[in-house]
């Protein structure tokens, strides 16, 4: 009881004695070391790498460990690359590795490997790029009971296009509009790709679906039809919509081809079944639009002359502005969906290399 009656009296003589300028630091920091520290660090040392369909590509990722903590590597060191969802709510598998045990996921079987350059690299490479590769990958790596991760931006270089089939415009749930992607070459686009497009001069009033299951278009001249004239420039977002039930147009992305696209030279115009058999006689396939799209923006095709396509379209290609074809702005130009039987028009073929 003294003890503690003495403690009182010491505290009070001792603020009681404090002197008129002293405030107390409100804004002082005190850090405090943890003893537990992170002993297992990931890095990539680039957010974003860069390729193309058909190429190869290595995502890097490095590891650093405590070896005070892990001793003489009792815990063997598990590495795992996974694949994000643009919603960021899954993720898919495609590489795991723990010592001599490999495992290779789905589609990226035979395409991926560890690069290996080091004891502590946990560097992916995949090869022979397809468009669904584009996204983003986190590499994970496990010892023990520590883990961190790392995550990686791969970008495919292409071009995003606005679709809608011979029904008409915003005739496409979301599962019809992706597959109407692949069925031209492409997949559908994501945001980030949109984005792009549009900051790269993309202008379309018609809104389409995205990978994410959004339905937006980007706006470069803003106008009364599209939005409204006051208006800024943008990606107008209309937000999320019913997958199966809402009908929109779709935004595509493809990327560059291993073949040969051309405008098939022939005595006469042709008829859709026709023109068909015509790029088949010549050792090709009637072209798709995508493979148009990719030919016009990555390898600068310019043909006035309107063909064919795939999917019943008419289209040309202008990269170079001029009298009678586009004389305002490089574009693939959109005729239509003309009568298969009746009409007739010059064919576009591509010819796969093998």
């Amino acid at each position: 009881m003294k003890r503690l009656l003495l403690l009182v009296l010491l505290s009070v003589c001792w603020a009681d004695h404090l002197p008129d300028s002293y405030a107390p630091d409100q804004d002082r920091i005190i850090h405090i070391q943890a003893e537990n520290g992170p002993r297992l660090l990931v890095e990539a040392e680039q957010a974003k790498v860069f390729s193309h369909r058909g190429g190869n590509v290595t995502l890097p990722c490095t590891f650093y460990r405590d070896p005070t903590a892990f001793g003489s590597g009792i815990h063997k060191i598990r590495i795992k690359w996974t694949k994000l969802t643009s919603d960021y709510l899954r993720e898919v598998d495609v590489f795991v590795s723990m010592g001599y045990h490999k495992k290779t996921y789905g589609g990226y079987q035979g395409r991926v490997f560890l690069k290996g350059g080091s004891d502590n690299d946990a560097s992916l490479v995949i090869t022979d790029l397809t468009l669904e590769d584009y996204g983003r990958y986190k590499c994970e790596v496990i010892e023990g009971l520590e883990d961190d991760t790392a995550v990686v931006a791969l970008e495919l270089q292409g071009v995003v296009f606005p679709y809608f089939p011979r029904l008409g415009r915003y005739n496409l749930n979301f599962h019809e509009a992706r597959q109407a992607c692949l069925d031209q070459d492409a997949v559908i686009a994501s945001f980030d790709q949109l984005y792009d497009a549009w900051r790269g001069g993309l202008d379309w009033c018609n809104a389409g679906w995205l990978s994410d299951g959004s339905v937006q278009y980007p706006i470069t001249k803003p106008r009364e039809p599209c939005g409204g004239q006051n208006t800024v420039p943008g990606v107008r977002n209309y937000g999320f919509w019913d997958k199966d039930k809402s009908r929109y147009d779709v935004f595509c992305f493809t990327s560059n081809f291993n073949g040969r696209f051309y405008y098939l030279i022939h005595p006469t115009k042709l008829t859709y079944d026709e023109a068909v058999q015509a790029c088949l006689n010549d050792g090709a396939q009637i072209a798709k639009v995508g493979q148009i799209f990719a030919a016009w923006k990555l390898l600068g095709y310019d043909r006035c002359d309107a063909g064919w396509l795939a999917d019943g379209s008419v289209r040309y290609p202008i990269s170079r502005p001029r009298r009678r074809c586009s004389p305002t702005e490089a574009a693939v130009r959109f005729v239509g969906f003309p009568d298969k039987k009746h009409k007739l028009y010059g064919v576009y073929c591509f010819r796969a290399y093998n």
